[in-house]
């Protein structure tokens, strides 16, 4: 009877310790939600300060297909061929592209869609701006490729014309050889 009685005290202690872990989750995960669509919104805000003074294209992004993917919508991708969509997933831990990046993508699109991957430390480090940054550079991905360039490029483009400003990527475009590419950072 009393090693019944312990037996039924771990089972419930094993539920409480698995609730109280479940419990302090959700919370972790809403706030993650919420981060996450800060992020997008203010990513889709800059850019549409930005509309009126970018062109069809820029820097080789279909700015029409750009706008539909930062709205989480289907695009029609002459890169990628076809109607494509973006599907935003957050990634618990810092592994694969996450033990190295904030956020990646991952293309070509399988099945007509484009995974852009959150990871830990997108939640955990940096300003609000920063992530906006990451969310605009992503997007050209999922659009355009993956030429860290164009991205980098597109990106302070976007930032500049919104703001008159753009965040210095100095180091990262060095890194990434972009002084040799076709793509420039705004005056």
């Amino acid at each position: 009877m009393f090693g019944v009685l312990v037996l039924k005290l771990r089972k419930w202690t094993g539920w409480f310790f698995l609730l109280a872990m479940l419990g302090s989750a959700v919370p972790a995960m809403a706030q993650d939600g919420q981060v996450q669509d800060a992020a997008i919104d203010a990513a889709f805000a800059t850019f549409e300060r930005a509309l009126p003074d970018l062109a069809a294209t820029e820097f080789g992004v279909d700015v029409g297909a750009y706008r539909a993917a930062l709205g989480l919508q289907r695009f029609q991708s002459a890169k990628w061929g076809g109607s494509v969509s973006v599907e935003i997933r957050r990634q618990a831990e810092a592994s694969s592209g996450c033990a190295r990046f904030v956020a990646f993508v991952r293309v070509p699109p399988q099945d007509g869609v484009v995974p852009l991957v959150l990871c830990p430390k997108f939640f955990t480090e940096g300003t609000d701006e920063l992530r906006a940054l990451t969310i605009l550079h992503e997007m050209v991905h999922v659009v355009a490729g993956p030429d860290e360039c164009q991205a980098m490029a597109f990106a302070a483009r976007v930032q500049q014309a919104a703001t008159g400003a753009f965040t210095p990527v100095d180091a990262y475009w060095r890194a990434s050889n972009c002084v040799k590419s076709a793509y420039r950072l705004p005056d």
